[in-house]
């Protein structure tokens, strides 16, 4: 009974997190969505301008945080539930692995008015680039075939999951790109071409928006409902 109060009480934990985590990547996807709204209004001075990107920025560490911390917390609290079978030495790699990209992932956020912020975060998109395709190709085979994800709820997480990922690379690209822009508007005194530039990437930014919203609410379903 005490082992089971042990790991009672690590699981409910790890669920705590994980609906945190949720929650600000949710709701702070939306934060951000409407602090990018007046980055392209030219009425605004620039200075104003980079005000609302300054707090887009902030408010988007977040979620930025919280979708690195969903990828150990789905897969410790799946092997608790016996969903998928590595735990023990792997599932402590992957905590080390997310806490050295969280590491990252927040040193960019500090350094993002330094010449040193475009490695960081171009290294930050580098490990999306493998843990997308890998969860893709697992989550497909266990749908497939019953395995190693043997739920077919928590497959379908996985594979939804990877499609987030690749939203959130490409909004990651759109809020590269602001501070590469204003510093060339702030550079030039101003430009019809790179407004028109902003402007296009950030309507680009809120179509996908909408698709990273139902994706969440979409998991988000699963996770509470395990429909199958």
């Amino acid at each position: 009974m005490e082992f089971l109060g042990m790991y009672l009480d690590e699981h409910l934990m790890l669920r705590w997190v994980h609906i945190i985590a949720m929650a600000y990547w949710l709701g702070g996807e939306w934060g951000v969505f409407n602090a990018s709204r007046l980055l392209t209004n030219a009425n605004l001075s620039l200075a104003e301008r980079k005000r609302h990107m300054e707090t887009a920025y902030r408010i988007d560490i977040l979620p930025r945080t919280g979708i690195v911390l969903l990828l150990p917390l789905g897969l410790h609290l799946g092997y608790n539930m016996g969903y998928q079978p590595l735990g023990g030495n792997w599932l402590v790699g992957m905590w080390i692995f997310t806490a050295a990209w969280v590491a990252l992932v927040i040193t960019a956020f500090f350094k993002r008015k330094s010449p040193f912020y475009m490695v960081l975060t171009k290294t930050d998109e580098a490990i999306r680039y493998v843990v997308i395709p890998a969860l893709f190709a697992v989550g497909v085979y266990s749908l497939v075939t019953g395995g190693p994800l043997s739920a077919g709820w928590y497959a379908a997480k996985a594979v939804i999951f990877s499609g987030l990922l690749i939203i959130g690379l490409l909004l990651r690209y759109i809020m590269r790109d602001w501070i590469t822009i204003f510093n060339q508007l702030e550079a030039i005194g101003g430009s019809a071409e790179l407004e028109a530039k902003l402007a296009s990437a950030l309507a680009f930014g809120r179509k996908l928006a909408y698709f990273y919203w139902a994706g969440i609410m979409t998991n988000a379903f699963l996770g509470a409902v395990k429909p199958f």
